[in-house]
């Protein structure tokens, strides 16, 4: 049973003006029968009644509609029903003022419940929903002003200094400077240069530019992260899934209490003659604790809490897959990064280069050539900077990938491996033992069987590594870990720079697996990984949270990870981790306010001690303290 919010109007995207009439109406015929009822009262006795149902009607027969409809799909126990059954109690025994009260309050209630979900959704789908109605390609040489969806994959747009980036593509221009708030929650300028990626969302700062569209509108990475958003709400967090079981089971319960009210005191006074039963005032304390028990508070105001968690989270770069990810990231005591790309930049640079062959152009030919065939970032930054160096490209034939090793390619007559020293261990190839040692990159080359050199690449911690080390021993969570598929020496010097003693290196996909799979074992243990989405995607989704980071563009980030950090920056692991426990604690708060007020005025209803003001307080004044109790995080600054 919930509120169902959906049937409302309230969760359409404009609230139309006269659907507040039915609300005005009742109240200035509530206040006006109260007023006449204080000077001198209804002239004619029947005269009241009329009235008041006058009053009643606007607002309680879509209520009783609803009631009804539910009825006949066989669901008696909602609130529907309960305000039906107790109103119309009130007006059985005389009750009119607090009978149209009640459902005139309950009503208002529904409507800011209604108004808050609704702008709790709509602000997180805008939060992402960036992308401009119109596109500019260019068509026959001239620009044409078209919807989004008209252009195709391949065809170039236009984009001016000020503009948004409409779709997906390739930049065309030689650089360029874009302002990726919208996306990553960053205020500061990404430069980008010739081929590389622009997504939807994202706005030129210095000059026109033209980019090749690589993506239709509907399958942008935006596209993507928009769908996920809004299917965010499926996912249930526990406590959302608690409540909506406890309340089909609480709500005939107090419904069968609030015939017992009545039922009781009438059996009681039949073996009691001195005992007297009042018929109405039994009644009129059942139809109070009906109208208290009503479990709205609790239903709406869970999920309105999780909605402002993943909102809080998108303003930060950070997207949740749904609240039970929120809830899950909370419990989360063990953090275990991948390196490359994650803990560091990933641009790497060729520092140096020892070759055996004829020269050291010879040897990057070779090695570029057979990392063409790869998308890891050091093959793209030996292949950049062998284009830098003017080196053409050789053809390339039979290539191989060596998963955690590297590359087994033909160019011409030769046979060719690239990749770290492990591979040519793999062929028993000599070479030196001092590159195991060297505490940065190296790519070696063999050529038929034989040892050629090697490529010496560096790669530097992120700017904010050690905050997010630091972030993370903030919230007490002690046990970080480096796992990385470089040398151990590489990892354990990284792990020394940003304090974390836990830094194994030379793992395989599978030594990753392992080792996930060992930390697991340990009871206790709630792990989150966090990697770049692609490699790493069976540690991805096999942690009890996959956090992707930089998986904004990438299809295997959005598909595996729970949680998507959009802007590269590993110190958001700490901010997820904080807005996920704010999120949590506004629920309790709201959970623990809702139950103590309803079983406090329960119990003073069920002796005579509360009246139906007390009720409308119970039910709709808690719903709406709850409701801005839920909305408060959307506020917070993490």
């Amino acid at each position: 049973m919930g509120c169902n919010c959906c049937n409302h109007s309230g969760c359409q995207p404009e609230k139309k003006k006269n659907e507040y009439l039915p609300g005005i109406i009742s109240l200035s015929m509530l206040i006006a029968g109260m007023l006449i009822n204080h000077f001198g009262g209804f002239v004619w006795r029947g005269s009241a009644l009329i009235w008041y149902t006058a009053a009643y009607l606007p607002v309680g027969l879509p209520v009783l509609r609803e009631a009804f409809n539910r009825l006949r799909q066989g669901e008696f126990f909602n609130e529907f029903m309960l305000m039906g059954i107790a109103t119309i109690g009130a007006f059985c025994i005389g009750e009119y003022p607090e009978g149209v009260a009640v459902m005139l309050f309950y009503a208002i209630g529904e409507a800011f419940q209604d108004r808050a979900v609704g702008n709790a959704k709509r602000n997180i789908k805008a939060l992402l929903d960036v992308r401009p109605a119109t596109a500019t390609v260019i068509r026959e040489d001239r620009p044409e002003m078209v919807s989004p969806e008209t252009v195709r994959v391949g065809e170039v747009i236009e984009v001016k200094s000020g503009e948004r980036v409409p779709l997906d593509g390739h930049l065309l221009s030689k650089q360029a400077a874009f302002n990726t708030s919208a996306l990553t929650g960053e205020s500061r300028p990404r430069n980008i240069r010739e081929g590389e990626t622009v997504l939807a969302g994202m706005i030129a700062t210095d000059r026109v530019v033209r980019i090749a569209v690589s993506k239709p509108f509907n399958d942008s990475a935006l596209a993507r992260i928009l769908t996920l958003v809004q299917e965010a709400n499926e996912r249930k967090a526990p406590a959302e899934l608690f409540i909506r079981r406890f309340a089909r089971i609480y709500t005939p319960i107090v419904t069968g209490l609030a015939v017992l009210i009545v039922l009781l005191p009438f059996l009681y006074s039949l073996g009691v003659p001195g005992f007297e039963y009042v018929f109405k005032d039994w009644l009129y304390r059942s139809l109070v604790f009906l109208v208290i028990s009503c479990p709205c508070a609790l239903v709406v105001s869970i999920p309105l809490g999780y909605f402002g968690g993943i909102g809080a989270a998108s303003r930060a770069g950070i997207l949740f897959k749904g609240g039970n990810y929120l809830d899950a990231i909370t419990q989360v005591n063990t953090v275990v990064f991948d390196k490359t790309g994650t803990l560091t930049k990933g641009v790497f640079e060729v520092q140096k280069i020892e070759s055996e062959l004829s020269s050291d152009e010879k040897l990057l030919q070779y090695v570029a050539s057979a990392e063409g065939q790869s998308t890891h970032p050091i093959a793209k930054a030996i292949c950049e900077y062998a284009g830098k160096k003017g080196i053409d490209l050789l053809p390339v034939a039979d290539a191989k990938e060596i998963a955690g090793h590297g590359l087994q390619v033909r160019i011409g007559d030769q046979e060719v491996l690239v990749g770290s020293p492990r591979l040519l261990v793999r062929y028993d190839i000599a070479f030196p033992a001092t590159l195991n040692r060297s505490p940065d990159t190296v790519v070696v080359c063999a050529t038929n069987g034989k040892y050629a050199g090697y490529l010496l690449l560096s790669d530097t911690p992120k700017e904010d590594a050690i905050k997010a080390i630091n972030a993370l021993k903030a919230l007490n969570i002690d046990n970080i870990q480096i796992l990385s598929g470089d040398k151990q020496a590489i990892v354990s010097k990284l792990g020394e720079e940003l304090g974390v003693s836990q830094a194994y290196g030379d793992l395989l996909p599978e030594g990753k697996v392992a080792h996930i799979e060992a930390l697991k074992a340990v009871p206790g243990n709630r792990i989150a990984f966090v990697g770049d989405g692609i490699n790493d995607a069976p540690v991805l989704a096999m942690s009890q949270v996959g956090i992707a980071m930089g998986g904004l563009g990438s299809d295997a980030a959005i598909e595996t990870a729970d949680v998507v950090i959009q802007n590269d920056q590993p110190s958001k692991v700490a901010t997820a981790i904080r807005i996920g426990k704010a999120t949590k604690r506004i629920v309790w708060e709201n959970i623990l306010l809702a139950f103590g007020v309803k079983l406090a005025v329960l119990s003073l209803g069920a002796i005579g001690m509360a009246t139906m003001w007390e009720a409308v307080f119970a039910d709709v004044g808690v719903a709406l303290l709850a409701i801005l109790n839920a909305i408060r995080i959307q506020k917070k600054e993490f």
